[in-house]
This record gives structure tokens, C-alpha cells and sequence, in this order.
């Protein structure tokens, strides 16, 4: 069946390698819409879709972003009109793949255009840029792939013909295994669950709860990356409800710590009613281990190592207090019915009783400052138990199951 894959490069500095690519994906058997979204110089042929039309759709003249050979202003006009122009693409059901191909540059703006569309639709970059200080900014919480090509995508070759044929084959092959994006859904009923390294017993005991119940379960790793494809997915009408053991990523965000998930968390539950239920594992601590970037804050705290690269460590009152607020205000706008279950004898493994990180009262400065910020409609329920105990489990599951909607 022939399927339309989308090309996203710059043809006025490679025309000649997009265009192979073009030909090897046609060669395939499906149709290539190469978009050229350059604005440095005057193209050697025209594409499919034209510099012109990607700027016309931010109301720009492309002659004119040549002229200024403003580099950032030309590549957020740009990106922006090829966000316009994929959606377009979308709602006229012309998209089965995405591939951009070119230098870093190029690799950000087709993983920006890649961000606005739905799970599901194969996203490939292909790269020779592809160093891990950018990945982060490519996938972010989309189902990217990263091809990374050993050699600059200059000139003509062999071995870049090869790698150029490699990439075709790869979104070809995407796309051929790919069902409609608009077929895909969850079995219902389904609930996805956080967990981390920290509390895997509490995840795999709400976990069998769940399945004992008659729930498909779906575990999202909490490492900032993960939660954030999770509420993505929340967005795009996925998901029936949500026990989030480990919301961390917030306060993660906020201090500069590994596991951050940006600013924006929380925020999907403003806009589905599905029942959530929220612990804070994690919320209390931090990594200080010699891959944070802000170590020396932390490191003179007490702390608990991992491995050679991370340690744990706590929030401290102040930090606690500063993010509270945060907390409450994303937690005010949750637009289905919420239920805060908080444990009394610690947030995780590496902070139960016994541990260097026990510190029950000061996992109180952040309850009590969550409680005065909080809408009273929300109610926190205190269980005498550590976060990994069964007790604590037990109580999320049944908390989930009284809020879950009964089905017709």
C-alpha cells in the first residue's frame, strides 16, 4: 500500500542528497513530499513544498528572510510555517511518515515539526550532528527516531549513497509496519502508572492490584522524559485514568535536578476528566551525584549513594516550600476527580525508616504548604506507612477504583 512520507530539509545547501533520498523512498513504492523549509540562498530546483510557501504561512516573503540572513529569525519563521504546514498535511490525512535529513540545525526544526504530530506516525531524523547534548531537544516526549550518519552530508559517495538508502529504507519500513495513527488505542480499561528506581515495589504491587481488577496497566519510568510522553499521550485522548506514584519531575524542573520534566507537567490533566490519583515519591529528593550540574548546592547534604554516579540527597525547607505552590496550582485546574494519598513514614525506598534521608517532619513543610494552596474541594489522605509498604498500595488502588468512573 503506498504511503506518504514527508522530507524535511534545506535544498539550497543539500539538494542533491535529499533528492537520492527522495528517489529511494519513491523507488519504494510511496509517494515523497519533499519540504524544503532553507531560507539562506535560492534553491537549484524547486520541491514539493517551497521556502515560499512555509514562509508565506507566517505571512513572511522569503526573499526578504534571504536578504536579512538573520539565521535564528529565519529558522523560527520557518519551523513555524512547517508546523503549520504538517498539521495541514495531517487533517487532509497526506502524512504516514516524517524524515528530515541535515545538520543540526535541520535535525531541531524537523524534530519541532515532529512534536505536533500525533504518537504513532513514524518521526525519523538522520543526522551527523546527533551528540547527546542535542537529543534531549529532539525527542523531548515524541516517538522519534535518531539515525546517526557517520559522515557530513556533503557531496557524493558511496558510503553516503549507502546511508542515504539506509534512511529511506528505515521510514519506508516505518511506515509500511505502521497501522492509521487513528486506529491505535489502549484496551479499556487502561491506566498508566509512574515509577522510578526509588519505590518499584509500591509500582509492582499497585501494578498486580490493578490487573486484579480487570485494568490494563501501563508503567511510565519517571525520569523526566517518560511522564512527559505520558501526559502527551493524555492529551491526544489516550489513557482512561492515571495513579502518578512519582510527579517529581515538577520540583525537578525547578531546581536544576537529572530527573526534570519541565514546566509543563501536570498541565494535561487540566484538560481531561479522567480520575487521578497522586502520591509524592520522589518529591523530597534529589540526585547530587557528579552528573548534576548544580552539584556543589547539594553536595554537602546528607546523603545515600546509588552506583558511581548517583547519590541521593533531600530538598531542603526552602526548596520544599518554593514548590508546594507550584504543586497546588497545577493540581487546582485537574479537571477530573483527584485523590493525594501522602505516606507518614517516608516517600520512597531510600528514605524509609532506618535510612539517612528519613525525615518525616520535613516532608510535612511540604504537605502543610500544599494544603494551604490547595482548592479544600481536593482531599489528602495520610496513610501510617512507608511509600514501598503494601498498606500504601492498597490504598492507592482502592482510592483509584472508588473515583473510577462506572462504564455506560
Amino acid at each position: 500500500m503506498t504511503k506518504t512520507i514527508v522530507i524535511i530539509g534545506s535544498v539550497d545547501t543539500k539538494a542533491e542528497q535529499l533528492k537520492l533520498l527522495q528517489e529511494r523512498i519513491k523507488a519504494r513504492g510511496h509517494r515523497a513530499l519533499l519540504m524544503d523549509v532553507g531560507s539562506g540562498g535560492t534553491p537549484p530546483f524547486e520541491a514539493d513544498i517551497t521556502p515560499r510557501e512555509i514562509a508565506a504561512l507566517m505571512d513572511k516573503d522569503v526573499d526578504q528572510l534571504i536578504a536579512a540572513r538573520d539565521r535564528f529569525t529565519n529558522t523560527e519563521v520557518m519551523t513555524q510555517g512547517a508546523q503549520k504546514k504538517i498539521l495541514d498535511l495531517l487533517h487532509k490525512q497526506e502524512v504516514d511518515g516524517v524524515v528530515a535529513m541535515g545538520g543540526a540545525t535541520i535535525a531541531l526544526m524537523g524534530a519541532r515539526v515532529m512534536h505536533t504530530l500525533p504518537f504513532g506516525i513514524p518521526k525519523v531524523i538522520a543526522a551527523p550532528a546527533a551528540m547527546p547534548v542535542y537529543l534531549d531537544k529532539w525527542f523531548e516526549a515524541s516517538d522519534i527516531l535518531v539515525m546517526q550518519m557517520i559522515l557530513e552530508i556533503a557531496g557524493t559517495n558511496d558510503i553516503l549513497s549507502h546511508s542515504i538508502g539506509q534512511v529511506a529504507g528505515v521510514v519506508s519500513g516505518m511506515v509500511e509496519e505502521s497501522k492509521p495513527y487513528t486506529s491505535l488505542q489502549f484496551p479499556y480499561p487502561s491506566v498508566a502508572i509512574t515509577e522510578i528506581g526509588f519505590c518499584p515495589k509500591c509500582a509492582q504491587q499497585v501494578e498486580m492490584l490493578l490487573q486484579a481488577k480487570g485494568f490494563h496497566v501501563y508503567t511510565f519510568h519517571a525520569q523526566g522524559i517518560s511522564e512527559r510522553a505520558m501526559e502527551k499521550l493524555i492529551s491526544q485522548g489516550f489513557l482512561d485514568g492515571i495513579i502518578h506514584i512519582v510527579p517529581a519531575g515538577l520540583i525537578e524542573q525547578m531546581f536544576g535536578g537529572n530527573r526534570a520534566g519541565g514546566m509543563e507537567l501536570l498541565d494535561a490533566f487540566a484538560d481531561r476528566d479522567i480520575p487521578l490519583v497522586l502520591a509524592p515519591s520522589c518529591i523530597n529528593l534529589t540526585g547530587c551525584g557528579p552528573t548534576r550540574k548544580n552539584r556543589e548546592k547539594y553536595a554537602s547534604r546528607p546523603q545515600m549513594p546509588m552506583d558511581g554516579l548517583r547519590s541521593m540527597t533531600r530538598f531542603d525547607d526552602d526548596e520544599l516550600t518554593e514548590a508546594a505552590p507550584v504543586y497546588a496550582e497545577k493540581l487546582n485546574k485537574v479537571k477530573g476527580p483527584l485523590r493525594i494519598l501522602v505516606p507518614l513514614k517516608g516517600w520512597s525506598s531510600f528514605d524509609r525508616e532506618g535510612t539517612v534521608l528519613y525525615n518525616p517532619e520535613q516532608d510535612q513543610v511540604f504537605i502543610r504548604k500544599l494544603k494551604e494552596h490547595l482548592d479544600p474541594r481536593i482531599s489528602i489522605t495520610e496513610i501510617d506507612a512507608n511509600l514501598e509498604d503494601m498498606e500504601f498500595a492498597q490504598a492507592l488502588v482502592k482510592s483509584f477504583i472508588e473515583i473510577f468512573p462506572k462504564r455506560g
